[in-house]
């Protein structure tokens, strides 16, 4: 894992009306490296993720990605200011995001599901997309599901097929938020195979979970959520058997 900070978080806050989902959150993600998310629901988790891919603007503090502010510029009088739709659009190809429920297109096939963006907004070729594309399907182990429709899939494999289409962008950082939470438990360890695969690759990863051992397989570093606040982080081993806060104990006491 190599020092260089790709994306930086500085004192990120976020409300719905009166309601502070993200207070005064601050951590950095090097190149490479894999970063896990805990904490209980309602604590902020996916609204952190969407801040960092502008799919959610946030209130206060900052979103670099790559030295660059996300989703805001700062005028000449030193304000912040919602950047042109070009530079969003822009920067959002950096980052790929798989949610919870798979958002596939279900009048598509699995190989237009994942070559539409590609040759859209990309202009790629279709015949270099198709390629790209069953690379991809290897990937994730459905080459033989590419001419198949969402509906013909399994829960696990539709989400291995959203993987897939993120990764088809060639993004710098995978967001994944609860990627396996919409799965039968029988379902959940061929898309963790695949989370696994990937991180082996050196592609940086923030992902949100609760299977713990995922977790402690997959993540360089944890951090802990709790009411919106980053109440704690470290090494896998450190925050799910020695972890130093209370909010932390708690939580994990539910899972063993």
């Amino acid at each position: 894992m190599q020092d260089d900070k790709i994306v930086r978080i500085e004192h990120l806050s976020k409300k719905f009306g009166k309601l502070e989902v993200l207070k005064d959150v601050s951590f950095d993600v090097s190149v490479g490296e894999r970063v896990v998310i805990m904490g209980p629901s309602g604590t902020g988790k996916s609204t952190l993720l969407k801040c960092i891919n502008f799919v959610e603007e946030y209130d206060g503090g900052q979103i670099i990605i790559e030295d660059k502010l996300m989703g805001y510029i700062i005028d000449e009088q030193g304000r912040k200011k919602r950047a042109p739709k070009e530079r969003i659009i822009e920067m959002r190809k950096k980052i790929g995001m798989v949610f919870q429920s798979f958002n596939l297109f279900p009048h598509l096939t699995v190989i237009e599901n994942i070559t539409k963006a590609p040759i859209l907004t990309k202009r790629q070729k279709k015949k270099e997309a198709i390629e790209k594309a069953m690379e991809l399907l290897k990937e994730v182990n459905l080459s033989d599901k590419m001419n198949a429709y969402p509906v013909k899939l399994s829960g696990g494999q539709q989400q291995r097929v959203a993987i897939a289409r993120a990764l088809a962008m060639e993004p710098k950082i995978m967001l994944f938020d609860e990627v396996t939470s919409a799965l039968d438990p029988a379902l959940i360890r061929e898309v963790l195979e695949v989370l696994i695969k990937l991180a082996k690759k050196g592609l940086t990863m923030i992902i949100i979970t609760h299977e713990l051992k995922f977790a402690e397989n997959i993540a360089d570093r944890i951090l802990f959520l709790d009411q919106g606040y980053l109440v704690e982080e470290g090494l896998p081993k450190e925050i799910l058997y020695n972890p130093k806060t209370s909010s932390t104990r708690k939580f994990l006491t539910g899972f063993y």
